[in-house]
């Protein structure tokens, strides 16, 4: 009995360090993004201007697949509800 609360200890401290290291390495990208905001966004803003200087045609390519991933997305989302609520009526 005492070997098993042992090893469940040892066990919980592990966890413990591994969620610590696991937290260091997220967080500090999540901080990266949260401090370098309006960089990102300004580089991204000139990107698409300079895109839409040299080929239009691809800005027009990249919003049309946006926009028909929103929308297989959306009926996804209504099929998944309409599957809930059939689970829910039986």
């Amino acid at each position: 009995m005492e070997q098993l609360i042992k090893e469940n200890q040892e066990l919980k401290n592990e966890i413990d360090n591994l969620k610590k290291e696991l937290h260091k390495y997220s967080h500090s990208q999540k901080e990266y993004y949260e401090n370098n905001k309006n960089e990102l966004i300004k580089k991204s803003n000139e990107r698409l201007k300079k895109i839409a200087e040299e080929n239009p045609d691809k800005i027009k390519q990249y919003r049309r697949n946006a926009y028909l991933k929103q929308k297989e997305k959306k009926k996804q989302k209504e099929l998944e509800n309409k599957n809930n609520e059939i689970i829910w009526e039986n």
